[in-house]
C-alpha cells in the first residue's frame, strides 16, 4: 500500500497504553486547541456563576466530545505494546 493510499490520522495512536498521542494533521491541533480554551474559558463563566459540580459536569461533557473527534478522526485504539505492530 502506497502513502497516497494511507488514511490521514488526525490523532495517531499512542506507541505505548491505549489511546491517542499527540496530533498529526493540523485539524487534530486546532480541536485540541478549541478543547483546551474552552475549558479554559469556562472557569470564569460557568465555573464562578453555577459552581464546581456544574463545572465538573461542563468539563466531563467537553472530553467526552474530545474523545470522540478523536475516536472517528484517530487510529482505532487497542493496546499497544511499543513495538512497530499495524
Amino acid at each position: 500500500m502506497s502513502s497516497k493510499d494511507t488514511p490521514k490520522y488526525w490523532f495517531p495512536a499512542k506507541r505505548y497504553g491505549w489511546g491517542w498521542g499527540l496530533p498529526s494533521a493540523w485539524q487534530g491541533w486546532v480541536v485540541l486547541l478549541i478543547y483546551f480554551v474552552v475549558v479554559l474559558g469556562g472557569i470564569p463563566f460557568v465555573h464562578a456563576t453555577s459552581g464546581t459540580v456544574v463545572y465538573v459536569i461542563y468539563v466531563f461533557v467537553l472530553t467526552a466530545a474530545l474523545i470522540a473527534i478523536c475516536w472517528l478522526t484517530g487510529e482505532a485504539p487497542r493496546w499497544r505494546w511499543g513495538g512497530d505492530d499495524a
